[in-house]
């Protein structure tokens, strides 16, 4: 059973971080291998066949998309919530988001 994607404000917001990042300091190349990466894993997600690395979080699980970006995401009933994309360069406390 495939399962809706949501995207939360905060998930958007730092997505588009990425991209913004990407466009100021890399190529279009880079751009694209990142948006078909995060595709492709939400894909997978959406199926509901593969369950990523657990978070300390109930319901709360994360994918490395690339070795910068982690995707943060908790899994409802009948949904799919993004929550965030993290930095992993950056400090673990900084890894907040609201649930």
């Amino acid at each position: 059973m495939v399962k809706e994607i949501v995207w939360l404000q905060p998930a958007k917001n730092s997505f588009f971080n990425v991209i913004n990042y990407l466009e100021h300091n890399w190529t279009e190349k880079e751009i694209r291998s990142f948006v078909s990466k995060t595709d492709k894993i939400i894909g997978i997600i959406s199926s509901g066949k593969v369950k990523f690395r657990k978070s300390d979080k109930k319901s709360i699980y994360e994918i490395l998309i690339t070795k910068h970006n982690l995707l943060i995401y908790r899994e409802k009933t009948n949904r799919i919530e993004l929550l965030l994309f993290y930095d992993t360069r950056q400090h673990p406390k900084k890894k907040k988001f609201k649930l």
